[in-house]
C-alpha cells in the first residue's frame, strides 16, 4: 500500500468532505481517504497496482472541487 496526499481545492464545508471522501472510496483500489477541509487535502492510502493518483485527481474534479 502506498500514501498519497492530493491538495483539494473548493471545498467549503462537510458535505464537500463527505463528497471527496465518497468518490476516493469508490475507487478501486483505494482502502481509506481522510479528508481535512482545514488542510484542503485528501489523504489517500491505496494499491498502486489498481489505482493512480492521476485517476484521484480525476474523481475529485468530477465532483465539482479541484485538485492538485
Amino acid at each position: 500500500m502506498e500514501t498519497a496526499v492530493v491538495k483539494v481545492v473548493g471545498m467549503s464545508c462537510g458535505g464537500c468532505v463527505k463528497s471527496v471522501t465518497e468518490a476516493l472510496l469508490d475507487l478501486s483500489g483505494v482502502t481509506s481517504a481522510e479528508v481535512s477541509l482545514e488542510r484542503g487535502e485528501a489523504v489517500v492510502c491505496y494499491d498502486a497496482g489498481k489505482v493512480t493518483r492521476q485517476d484521484m485527481r480525476r474523481v475529485i474534479d468530477e465532483a465539482g472541487f479541484e485538485s492538485a
